[in-house]
């Protein structure tokens, strides 16, 4: 049988356990949502409600910053269905062998799952994970402001979807948009 070959979506030649920031994405199996719930209404802010595993999964995230002396946790946002978050890997002089952002990822799955199933039994992550090489402070921001408003944007886009009489047609929205540019 010919299965089609994943894309690496790693650069090519590029250590991934030098220093910097890396912005990460995991989603869960299916795209379930059992991670948090976003509410709030109208011009309200969005409030995350995480569930029992959107816990255990924001509690082993903390924790890799004490499983690796050398990362940080710079900002994150547990969603209904995925995570987001700044990574940032400090390198200690004379440290070896440093971990890869694979390596850091991969524990962090394999741990958050050997919780969660301790009482929930459920599949969790999606397979793989979605990483962006933060390259400079303008980078950083961009992606700094889009987790910050990830809550509030699926809000929004939820709630178009249930009373788009309420938020809009997106495509009406967007041409009035791109008409005031």
């Amino acid at each position: 049988m010919n299965l089609p070959k994943r894309k690496k979506n790693r650069l090519k030649d590029y250590d991934y356990s030098s220093e910097g920031f890396y912005y990460v994405t995991i989603c869960t199996a299916n795209r379930k949502k059992i991670f948090s719930e976003i509410v709030g209404q109208g011009l309200a802010p969005a409030e995350i409600k995480l569930t029992g595993i959107g816990k255990i999964v924001k509690e082993q995230l903390f924790d890799l910053e004490k499983r690796y002396n050398n990362i940080k946790i710079e900002k994150h946002v547990v969603m209904p269905d995925h995570i987001h978050f700044i990574l940032r890997i400090k390198n200690p002089a004379g440290a070896s062998p440093r971990p890869t952002l694979s390596d850091i990822v991969c524990t962090y799955k394999s741990i958050a799952k050997k919780e969660i199933n301790k009482i929930y039994k459920q599949d969790v992550w999606q397979k793989g994970f979605y990483d962006h090489i933060i390259r400079d402070q303008n980078d950083y921001n961009i992606i700094w402001e889009y987790i910050n408003n990830n809550p509030q944007k699926w809000l929004i886009e939820n709630n178009r979807a249930l009373k788009p009489e309420l938020y809009g047609n997106r495509d009406m929205i967007e041409e009035n948009v791109k008409g005031k540019n």
